[in-house]
């Protein structure tokens, strides 16, 4: 397993489950800063996922069913490919939740 570490730590691994997040650029507040040495053990996940859940403005566009659909059949098509076991995922007006299993590595 690959490891490494920005703001939060990253991994990139095969057969074991993983529970991503992933954003609309600029759905987070610009004047909102997140130092990582404040928030450890998923404490910045958890700011930033109850700032993207009550964000009412900034980019939306996962909140229109045909932008929501596209990005549904692309998971799945992740899955049908056999990049990865798709287990469960919510699309978000500005942010996706998904929980899978890789089968090969992220720059595979």
């Amino acid at each position: 397993m690959r490891a490494y570490e920005r703001r939060l730590p990253h991994w990139d691994t095969v057969g074991q489950a993983l529970f991503v997040t992933f954003r609309l650029h600029g759905s987070l507040p610009a004047n909102r800063v997140f130092p990582p040495e404040r928030l450890r053990n998923g404490r910045a996940f958890a700011a930033m996922d109850k700032l993207l859940d009550c964000n009412r403005s900034g980019p939306l566009f996962l909140g229109r069913p045909e932008v929501a659909n596209l990005m549904v059949w692309a998971l799945l098509d992740g899955e049908r490919f056999g990049r990865y076991r798709l287990h469960a995922f919510v699309v978000m007006p500005n942010h996706v939740h998904l929980l899978v299993t890789p089968r090969v590595t992220a720059r595979h």
